[in-house]
């Protein structure tokens, strides 16, 4: 049998779609759930692609997430839109909120896009970019479970407390970054755990509080915040700005909230919009013009602009598909009610 499994984009697509319905959830909602994994796949982030579909048929299966979860849309302020989502996955509740929060920033330059009460599996690129594109900036914040040491700790406290940033570009993809403030996603220290290969040193520290490269004794320890003191603030400051600024939980009550069923957080997301025509007037094309200065001498220094690597990928995937281990494809084939028919006689199965 091949190592690798190849799908078409539709193909992922309707994997991802098959799995979210066999495990009840709705269909408005298992579309928004597919759109963001298609995509974390089609870039080759392998932490936020087909993988999380293992994660998200768990924690349907805990009956946690609301499967027929109706968000509710709230015109908080001239400047704030909030979403309850419902206990449903923050991807739906996003997408039902968005086009009241982009109003509010075409009005007032600034908008603030509130998530509360969601379960967030995904990267918050996909949120942001189609944001740039549109032609805003725009800055997203969300904790997580308490995985995370602080600075000089050894027990877990903050989430892996990813911040993205979107600026837009007219002539090209926008810049964007997305990273968290751990030292690696803990998607990729389970996906090493996975392949059963070591984590590079300074990412982890085992139960006993020890520096450790095992993924397995990573994941029952707690996780390092990257530039060590630094690297926290920014931690806490996602707590902060994503929890109790916007009345929902900081990563340490997603953990409890959880109560030992190993599901996906449960907690609130921030994404700040601005609309930089609002903020510049006539002003806008010689702003704009002086950020691809920037841009330029970054690149004429011969240094990459961040998410190039994922674009380059955008085009591989477009052209030629996807590509996963077969090991991976067969796990998530098991998670349907029965495997496709169309799965068996392509001949992927082996």
């Amino acid at each position: 049998m091949a190592e690798t499994v190849t799908l078409t984009l539709d193909e992922a697509h309707d994997l991802c779609l098959r799995v979210l319905l066999d495990h009840g959830l709705g269909g408005k909602q298992a579309e928004a759930v597919a759109a963001v994994i298609v995509a974390g796949q089609r870039d080759e982030c392998h932490s936020h692609g087909l993988y999380r579909l293992i994660g998200c048929a768990h924690v349907l299966g805990t009956g946690r997430v609301n499967k027929d979860a109706k968000p509710r849309v709230i015109d908080w302020a001239p400047s704030i839109v909030k979403v309850d989502a419902d206990f449903g996955f923050s991807s739906y509740a996003y997408n039902e909120g968005i086009g009241l929060a982009l109003e509010k920033a075409r009005c007032q330059g600034l908008a603030a896009f509130v998530i509360n009460r969601c379960y967030h599996f995904s990267a918050l690129w996909p949120e942001i970019e189609p944001l740039a594109e549109q032609g805003f900036a725009a800055l997203a914040l969300t904790p997580s479970h308490s995985w995370v040491a602080p600075a000089g700790g050894t027990r877990p406290l903050f989430g892996t407390n990813p911040i993205a940033f979107a600026w837009p570009r007219a002539d090209h993809h926008p810049f964007v970054f997305d990273f968290a403030t751990s030292a690696t996603a803990r998607g990729e220290i389970e996906l090493h755990r996975r392949a059963g290969k070591t984590i590079a040193p300074g990412l982890a520290l085992d139960a006993a509080g020890r520096p450790t490269v095992d993924p397995a004794e990573a994941l029952r320890g707690a996780m390092l915040t990257f530039g060590g003191h630094k690297g926290s603030a920014m931690s806490t400051m996602v707590e902060l700005l994503a929890g109790p600024l916007i009345n929902d939980m900081i990563s340490m009550e997603s953990k409890a909230f959880d109560d030992g069923l190993g599901a996906i957080p449960c907690h609130g997301e921030l994404i700040l919009i601005f609309d930089p025509s609002v903020f510049l007037g006539d002003a806008l094309g010689k702003n704009l013009a002086c950020a691809e200065t920037l841009f330029d001498a970054i690149i004429g220094q011969d240094a990459r602009l961040p998410s190039q690597r994922r674009y380059d990928a955008r085009l591989r995937s477009l052209r030629a598909g996807v590509t996963i281990p077969t090991p991976l494809y067969e796990e998530l084939l098991a998670l349907m009610k029965a495997p496709s028919e169309n799965a068996r006689a392509s001949g992927r199965l082996g």
